[in-house]
C-alpha cells in the first residue's frame, strides 16, 4: 500500500523552539493535506502520546513517536541534529554518538534519520555523518534548497556512496495554506502494511519515491528563515545557555564518579 509519509515534523509542545500550532492542530492539517503518516520529531523532547496517536487514528494517519536530538563525540558540546523516530521518552537524553550506537543496540526497533547533514552551522553532521555511517539508516533530502542554493548535494553523494535511502521530509515549523513546505517535500512509502515496522522495513529496501520541488529562494528560504530565527533568537539564546550549562554540570558529575 502506497503511504503519504512526513518524518520529521515540529509542534507547540517542543520545549526547545518556538512553534506557534500544535501537534492537533498539525495533525489536523496533514489529513487536510492527504497525509497517512506523520513522524513528530521535537527538539530533545517525545510529545508523542496514546491520545494523539489515537486522534490521528480517527484522521486516517499513523502518528510515529521521535525526537531530533544533538549528538557529538564531547558530551559537553550542543551536538548534531538527528531523528530518532520509534523512540521513548528516554531517547530524548542521547548526548553522543556513542549512546546512540547503544540504544540502538538496545532498541532495533527505532529507526535514525542524518537530518540536514550537510547544511551550514555546528548543528549539521557534516564530517561526522560519514565517520558514524554505520548509526544512520536514511539520510533526509532537505525542503530547504532551491534552484540557485542546494545544500542536499553532498547528502545526495553520501546517501549513494553508502547506499542509504535518502528521505524527502519537510522538517515542518510553519503551517502554510498552500502546503509549503509539507506538501512539496515528503515520500510516497509503499510499505506491506500501515504499521511502523513496515514503513521502516519499506524504506530500508528502497520502496519509496520522494515528491519533492525547489523552495522559493527569496520567500521561503531567506525571508522565511530570517522571521524563523528573529522569532526565536532570544528564547533559543536563553534555551541553549540552559541546556549547555545542565550538559556540562552532568559531564563532570559523570567524570567524579568515574
Amino acid at each position: 500500500m502506497k503511504l503519504k509519509a512526513n518524518l520529521h515534523f515540529h509542534t507547540k509542545e517542543d520545549i526547545n523552539d518556538i512553534v506557534d500550532y500544535t501537534l492537533r492542530e498539525g495533525i489536523d492539517h496533514a489529513s487536510k493535506l492527504g497525509f497517512d503518516v506523520l513522524a513528530v520529531t521535537c527538539h530533545r523532547h517525545n510529545a508523542w502520546t496514546e491520545e494523539h496517536a489515537e486522534y490521528a487514528k480517527e484522521k486516517g494517519i499513523l502518528l510515529i513517536p521521535g525526537a531530533e536530538i544533538n549528538v557529538d563525540e564531547d558530551p559537553s558540546k550542543l551536538g548534531r541534529h538527528t531523528v530518532i523516530l520509534n523512540s521513548g521518552a528516554d531517547s530524548a537524553m542521547i548526548e553522543t554518538f556513542e549512546q546512540l550506537a547503544k540504544y540502538k543496540e538496545k532498541h532495533p526497533e527505532v529507526f535514525v534519520i542524518a537530518v540536514h547533514p550537510y547544511f551550514y552551522g555546528n548543528f549539521s553532521l557534516k564530517e561526522y555523518l560519514e565517520k558514524y555511517i554505520d548509526l544512520y539508516d536514511a539520510i533526509e533530502h532537505s525542503w530547504f534548497y532551491s534552484k540557485m542554493f542546494n545544500r542536499n548535494k553532498k547528502a545526495v553523494e553520501m546517501a549513494k556512496k553508502y547506499n542509504k535511502p535518502l528521505i524527502a521530509t519537510s522538517d515542518t515549523h510553519y503551517l502554510y495554506e498552500d502546503g509549503r513546505h509539507m506538501n512539496r517535500n515528503y515520500a510516497i512509502i509503499d510499505a506491506e502494511e500501515k504499521t511502523i515496522p513496515a514503513i521502516f522495513n519499506a524504506i530500508r529496501e528502497g520502496n519509496f519515491i520522494n515528491v519533492t520541488k525547489p523552495s522559493n529562494f527569496w520567500r521561503d528560504m531567506f525571508w522565511g528563515q530570517l522571521r524563523h530565527y528573529t522569532e526565536t533568537f532570544w528564547d533559543k539564546r536563553g534555551v541553549k545557555k540552559a541546556y549547555l550549562k545542565e550538559k556540562r554540570e552532568r559531564h563532570l558529575k559523570q567524570k567524579d564518579k568515574e
